[in-house]
């Protein structure tokens, strides 16, 4: 639509910057970006409201909000559906791919770190399959902000991936610096390591293979993504 097609978007968000309203309040009210938004209203005069004792105003998804989540769910289940199930040459593909982007490539040692527990339970799931894993030497390392419970990220990790506490390692504990985003990950960060020089040369074999654009086309037919595919 462009910067002029939303001349309509852009009065509405003028006057209800006049009214006070917060810029996110506005994004949210119209379906926009919130950068839009304040790129819109930065000339308009207005009066903050006070934000001890303040009512929160219920809000109400519009047309735009309502019909973007729709799409969300109807392609999360085509996803699904194209997906399927994995056969165990995909899952090993699949482990390999997630091993070329977050896995470490210092020769010796096999090590994945990552905030999102069904990447690390993929990961170890991929591992333990294909690999002849000694277990007593898997170790587990979180990184997790001061303030969040570590004893109760420990416990939920080691339920997740199945290694025992005892062989988590320090923890790195994050300090709060006021300069970096609020969100925090409840459970922190967890690396997964297997000092394993074989294993590790073995998964970068798999890795450089994926490398080679002569295997990136086979002779399955395979799904077209494309509208109207899946």
């Amino acid at each position: 639509m462009g910067y002029r097609g939303k001349a309509a978007e852009q009065a509405r968000a003028r006057e209800l910057r006049a009214q006070a309203w917060t810029l996110q309040d506005i994004a949210d009210e119209l379906g926009v970006a919130k950068s839009s938004v304040s790129l819109w209203v930065r000339d308009v005069v207005f009066t903050p409201r006070p934000r001890h004792g303040r009512t929160a105003r219920r809000r109400v998804p519009n047309k735009l909000q309502l019909r973007k989540h729709a799409e969300i769910n109807e392609l999360l289940d085509a996803g699904r559906r194209c997906i399927g199930n994995l056969s165990r040459r995909e899952f090993l593909v699949a482990g390999a791919m997630l091993y070329a982007g977050e896995g470490s490539k210092r020769d010796g040692c096999v090590g994945l770190a990552n905030t999102d527990p069904s990447l690390v339970q993929l990961f170890c799931h991929w591992l333990r399959t294909f690999f002849d894993v000694d277990e007593t030497r898997l170790r587990a390392r979180l990184y997790l902000h001061d303030g969040l419970d570590l004893a109760a990220s420990v416990a939920y990790w080691s339920r997740l991936i199945a290694i025992p506490p005892q062989q988590f390692t320090q923890p790195y504990r994050a300090v709060r610096d006021s300069t970096l985003r609020r969100s925090k990950h409840v459970h922190g960060c967890l690396t997964v390591r297997y000092g394993c020089s074989r294993t590790h040369r073995r998964i970068m074999g798999l890795v450089t293979a994926l490398h080679d654009p002569s295997a990136w086309f086979g002779t399955d037919a395979a799904p077209e993504l494309r509208d109207g595919g899946c």
